[in-house]
């Protein structure tokens, strides 16, 4: 145990053992109570940070790696991140370990947003959190950037819809001709369930864990419904909570399958709540919807492969291309933001990834940012050089102080367009996409090296301002693919896999910029002589950087405008 004064105000560990009122038939941990646990710690974590009562507002995508059988213990451990005006993140970490050998496994990391919800009309403003701890710094920065693509999911979901739209045109039976399909009508499924006391908050609010838990089980009859076995609850797509329901309340659960992709299948379920007036009129109020994956496996633990599922209304059709764009969002966020740092690979810019490659980018930075074992190997009067080794990774920084606002550097920095003005090897940089104000993908050259190739990149450029005071301006840039400049024949197209600014205010006229690059072989041909002593390129293009940035105000003004 931590000590009590070390420990963070928004912190909260639990501790289950797993009884069989808690298992499936075959006495696994059923995913509803896990659900159900993980929603009450979290929960609590953020009313001991907010000192006012919390209510979930969504869960992000659920990954379950491992199973827990009964006997074992589940140790929940919950954390607020990041508070913002009146909602906070929450990370939950969920582990199971066996207690004859005490061996811990990882099931689960989740991310909840909880808003709170004061007595009365009074009016509470969140406080911020403590961070006592580099980690603690790295997963409060890491918080804006996952809310970032929680705002933006439903707008790259909407993206991909007109897309499938546009391939299939008005097609409303494109699986007719495929053979021993199933129809997703034979999948329905519907529930009711009232709302009693111990199933909500002291408010009367209904627990968020009680309703995930009660979507988990319809949806499980559902697939059961279509592969005739007994299916495992695999990941959930974000619970998102829409509106409240309270004690009294009836709650009708609808869930359907939605398509199936060999090994796995997606069950959207819907939530709609009536209080008695409403449950006479049939006026139902929609609180709840998300898309739980399944799989499924024999009696040798083999995956079962589901059937073809064929849509037959024209809502069937859009839930079934639905299932399709979740599907090409989740894999490319499991793997975009997965940890590869040792394998550089240039990622497709593409509509269903756009924001997770901006996370990424920004992501990997901040991590690299905050990594411990920094060793310097050159200092001067207001420039310093350090380098970090992690196994074959070798990772350079600059530390730069230069005698302007932070805010011009780093409105300076971020305009790639300008690096040729101080950056010797940068030829020509252009703009290929303003992907938005946060946004700009580069095609960028550099010249040749010992007699090789001239070599350019294409690259992607994510700034983001401060979000309160003593927070660092970031510049993050990375390499993507991008299928409108294919390679050249004139240039080796190389990768950046990290590289990128950070700009700490110190002062009203004066910054600190770090500049950070995890080193590739595109990139090392450049700093090469300088890791070995017998260059002074770093410090040279330091030194042209600072004077880039102090030059007189009318000159940086000529070459803006």
């Amino acid at each position: 145990m931590e000590p009590a004064e070390r420990q963070s105000s928004g912190q909260v560990l639990t501790c289950q053992t797993i009884c069989p009122a808690h298992a499936t038939h075959r006495g696994e941990l059923s995913a509803g109570q896990l659900l159900k646990w993980i929603d009450t710690t979290a929960c609590l974590a953020a009313e001991k940070h907010a000192g006012v009562s919390c209510v979930t507002a969504s869960v992000d995508d659920i990954q379950f790696e491992e199973t827990a059988r009964v006997g074992q213990i589940i140790i929940i451990k919950a954390k607020v991140n990041r508070a913002f005006t009146t909602s906070m993140e929450v990370g939950v970490k969920v582990t199971v370990q066996d207690i004859l050998t005490g061996v811990q496994k990882l099931i689960s990391v989740a991310f909840s947003t909880y808003v709170i919800r004061p007595v009365g009309d009074e009016k509470v403003n969140l406080k911020p959190v403590k961070l006592q701890s580099p980690q603690d710094h790295l997963k409060h920065s890491l918080a804006i950037e996952r809310r970032r693509i929680r705002l933006d999911h439903e707008h790259v979901f909407e993206t991909l819809m007109q897309e499938s739209n546009m391939e299939d045109g008005h097609c409303d039976n494109v699986s007719d001709t495929e053979e021993d399909t199933v129809s997703t009508d034979l999948t329905h499924v519907q529930s009711i369930e009232l709302v009693l006391p111990p199933h909500a908050n002291h408010h009367g609010n209904t627990f968020g864990g009680q309703i995930m838990a009660w979507m988990e089980t319809v949806a499980t009859i559902s697939a059961s419904r279509l592969c005739h076995s007994y299916p495992t609850l695999k990941s959930v797509d974000m619970f998102k909570f829409r509106g409240p329901s309270t004690v009294g309340d009836r709650l009708v659960f609808k869930a359907i399958v939605n398509n199936t992709f060999q090994k796995s299948v997606e069950v959207g379920v819907r939530v709609e709540a009536y209080n008695c007036e409403e449950w006479t009129i049939g006026q139902a109020r929609h609180i709840n919807s998300a898309f739980l994956i399944f799989n499924a496996v024999n009696d040798k633990g083999e995956l079962l492969t589901f059937p073809r599922v064929k849509p037959t209304t024209k809502d069937g059709l859009r839930r079934y291309h639905g299932a399709t764009a979740r599907r090409r969002i989740r894999l490319t966020r499991k793997y975009i933001l997965s940890n590869k740092e040792d394998i550089p690979s240039s990622d497709l810019w593409d509509k269903s990834n756009q924001t997770y490659l901006s996370y990424s980018n920004v992501a990997t930075l901040t991590v690299l940012a905050t990594k411990c074992g920094w060793e310097i190997t050159s200092s001067l009067d207001n420039i310093k050089i350090f380098i970090h080794e992690e196994s074959d990774t070798l990772s350079v920084k600059v530390e730069m102080q230069v005698r302007i606002p932070s805010n011009l550097a780093f409105f300076l920095l971020s305009d790639f367009r300008l690096r040729r003005q101080w950056d010797k090897h940068y030829l020509t940089c252009e703009v290929i996409e303003n992907v938005n104000e946060d946004e700009t993908i580069y095609h960028i050259t550099s010249p040749s090296v010992n007699g090789d190739k001239p070599k350019d990149f294409v690259v992607l450029v994510s700034r983001r301002q401060p979000c309160k005071i003593g927070d660092p301006y970031i510049i993050a840039l990375r390499s993507v693919t991008l299928t409108s400049v294919p390679p050249s024949p004139t240039y080796c197209r190389s990768e950046i896999l990290c590289a990128g600014f950070l700009v700490h205010i110190h002062g009203n006229n004066s910054c600190m910029v770090s500049y950070f690059n995890q080193v590739t072989s595109g990139v090392l041909p450049y700093l090469a002589a300088n890791l070995t002593g017998s260059s002074k390129s770093i410090e040279d293009t330091a030194s042209a950087c600072i004077r880039f940035l102090e030059m007189d105000r009318s000159k940086i003004y000529s070459i803006l405008f």
